[in-house]
């Protein structure tokens, strides 16, 4: 039998309603943002109907006791919910999942046998690839949903990110992590070993909310470029947090 105090609190429905009207634009908002990371087949018409649900069911399950911000908490399920549909239509083939696998672990381990991050073409030589043909690779991974620093690390409803190790958000969640595991030094330590244009993709995208358009207007180079180097750059941090001693002792 459950427990009462086990079971969140549920908005009153003219609550549920009024966060649902007051945060519309989220909705439109985070559609935009998502568009560059899904296949072409999947329509704005089918991500804002996920993202509808997303944000319905985030106000159906909000707790303002937790402390946390309704936008913050409805961007997450918003995000979960445009990534579960795009489950559902299991539009990633096995094939692709095996040669995004493939591209990790040669990245990581060239990173353990050169002792530094692996060039385009040092990448593109040890896949038996054109540069070409590795630039397509990883333009089609970057449309993979979690190839992003928005993927949970993990599963729970308010499951941290890897962009929130990177922000400051006052919260007491982050700064635990920050004084028990140093997780945002490790990460903003690592985006300085990142090539110049790397750490400009991630910082005009995570932090100044720019689209894929908007920073290949910025920084010179077409949004197909600007996707090689969004996905090349997450494929670092993961190699480099996978090569970091801060796991040693788990």
């Amino acid at each position: 039998m459950l427990n009462n105090n086990m079971i969140p609190p549920v908005p009153p429905l003219d609550d549920r309603s009024q966060l649902i009207r007051d945060h519309m634009r989220l909705v439109d908002l985070v559609v935009e943002r998502m568009v560059p990371q899904v296949p072409s087949f999947m329509n704005r018409d089918d991500m804002k109907s996920a993202a509808m649900e997303g944000l319905i069911d985030a106000a159906n399950r909000f707790d303002s006791t937790k402390g946390a911000q309704f936008k913050t908490f409805a961007e997450y399920r918003i995000r979960g919910a445009i990534l579960d549909e795009m489950r559902k239509l299991d539009w990633f083939s096995r094939s692709m999942r095996e040669k995004q696998t493939k591209l990790a672990q040669t990245m990581l381990r060239l990173e353990r046998q050169l002792g530094r991050s692996p060039e385009e073409d040092e990448m593109a030589e040890a896949m038996d690839m054109s540069l070409d043909e590795y630039h397509d690779l990883l333009a089609k991974v970057s449309h993979l949903g979690c190839v992003s620093l928005h993927e949970a690390l993990d599963h729970t409803d308010e499951g941290r990110n890897f962009l929130d190790m990177l922000e400051d958000t006052s919260g007491p969640t982050p700064m635990e992590l920050i004084e028990n595991q140093e997780i945002s030094h490790l990460l903003a330590d690592l985006l300085e070993e990142l090539a110049e244009k790397e750490r400009l993709v991630i910082a005009l995208y995570y932090y100044e909310e720019l689209t894929q358009k908007e920073i290949a207007e910025i920084i010179g180079v077409s949004e197909g470029r600007v996707s090689q180097l969004h996905s090349q750059a997450l494929l670092k941090l993961r190699v480099k947090l996978l090569n970091s001693d801060m796991w040693d002792d788990e």
